[in-house]
Order: structure tokens, then C-alpha cells, then sequence
């Protein structure tokens, strides 16, 4: 499974969402995908003020900090196993 990160390279919250993202990953085993939304306009419109935001397809987890709960509930709901 993937998820998205849109981020933006100047941004302290996202290299600090991307940076608590890295354990969920050694322990779930999910793919991360990090997109700078100032190189996309459609998601500069659409998610410009909520950036960071962590994403499944078009389903948003959570915006501007890592709700660990959120993430936790979303991926036991995809029935990933804790390695």
C-alpha cells in the first residue's frame, strides 16, 4: 500500500509529518509517496492551506500534524499487520 505526503521543501511541518511517518512505516510496511504540491496547480488549489496532508488515494488521514490515531485506525481498517 501507498500513501501520499504532499509537501512542500520549505515547509517545517512536512519534514516534521514526513520524519514521524517513518516508524508507522517500519512497522506497517507501507509505501511512502511525497509530492511537492507547488509542482502540481490542481493540488496547490485544492490543498494549499492543509499542506502537510497525508493521503490513501483521495482519502485524507489528517493535515498539518500527524494524528497518529487517525493513521493507526485507517491502517488496522486496511488490515495491514504490525511487522
Amino acid at each position: 500500500m501507498t500513501l501520499t505526503l504532499l509537501f512542500r521543501e520549505y515547509c517545517s511541518l512536512c519534514h516534521r509529518m514526513r520524519a514521524d511517518l517513518q516508524p508507522y512505516q517500519a512497522r506497517y510496511g507501507f509505501e511512502l509517496a511525497v509530492l511537492d504540491v507547488d509542482d502540481d496547480p490542481e493540488l496547490e488549489t485544492r490543498y494549499n492551506e492543509l499542506v502537510p496532508v497525508l493521503l490513501h488515494g483521495d482519502t485524507e488521514i489528517c493535515h498539518w500534524h500527524l494524528d497518529e490515531a487517525a493513521l493507526q485506525r485507517f491502517l488496522q481498517q486496511q488490515g495491514l499487520p504490525e511487522r
